[in-house]
């Protein structure tokens, strides 16, 4: 049974980036498959109040963890999960590939199948919680480095790949810089008022 302090934890502590390197559908003999980096490595990403980039090693302690693949993150379009087999993640000196089994008996798989295919969804998200980043200037902007993921929840084909800052990285900014408090705390009380209208929506 999900209890509402996991509804809460996945929207207070997760944090969700997209990578523009293409999602793809591929068929090799009887193997057919989604294939995606979920997760790329030393690629700076303009978050607006400030860059990010994940480094090298951040994923090793989250390799086993229970990941999910979905589509535009979708709790209830669920594509494969590495708990069960179809689906799986390796890492190369590019980042954190995820290769999703394709089953043809699912609607979700076709219906996805035939969007990579035609190139109306082509690229990929990830939603991670942190456990270890640095903060340092760069260009005049704060940047940060990811050194180590907390937990992976997701790796998703999305139809949106928006570099998405949600209220856990502008907190983390709004704690790390004092240059940027005042415009983020008033962030946060907005973000923090839709945390709670999609708390009391998942309770329902």
């Amino acid at each position: 049974m999900v209890m509402a302090k996991d509804y809460i934890e996945n929207i207070e502590d997760a944090e969700r980036r997209a990578v523009t390197h293409a999602v793809e559908y591929r068929e090799e003999g009887e193997e057919k498959y989604f294939e995606g980096y979920g997760v790329l490595f030393n690629t700076p990403t303009d978050m607006g109040y400030f860059t990010e980039e994940v480094a090298p090693g951040a994923e090793i302690e989250v390799m086993q963890d229970d990941v999910r693949g979905l589509m535009n993150h979708g709790e209830d379009k669920v594509l494969g999960r590495t708990k069960s087999g179809t689906m799986t993640m390796t890492v190369d000196e590019r980042g954190i590939k995820y290769k999703i089994l394709y089953n043809p008996n699912d609607p979700d798989h076709v219906s996805a199948r035939e969007k990579v295919k035609r190139g109306d969804i082509s690229q990929s998200s990830f939603a991670f919680r942190v456990k270890d980043d640095k903060w340092e200037k760069r260009n005049g902007k704060e940047h940060r480095t990811i050194l180590k993921f907390k937990r992976l929840i997701d790796m998703s084909l999305v139809t949106y790949a928006a570099y998405e800052s949600t209220t856990v990285a502008m907190r983390s900014a709004n704690r790390k810089s004092d240059d940027y408090k005042k415009d983020l705390a008033e962030m946060d009380k907005d973000s923090m008022k839709l945390d709670l209208e999609r708390i009391k929506t998942k309770q329902k």
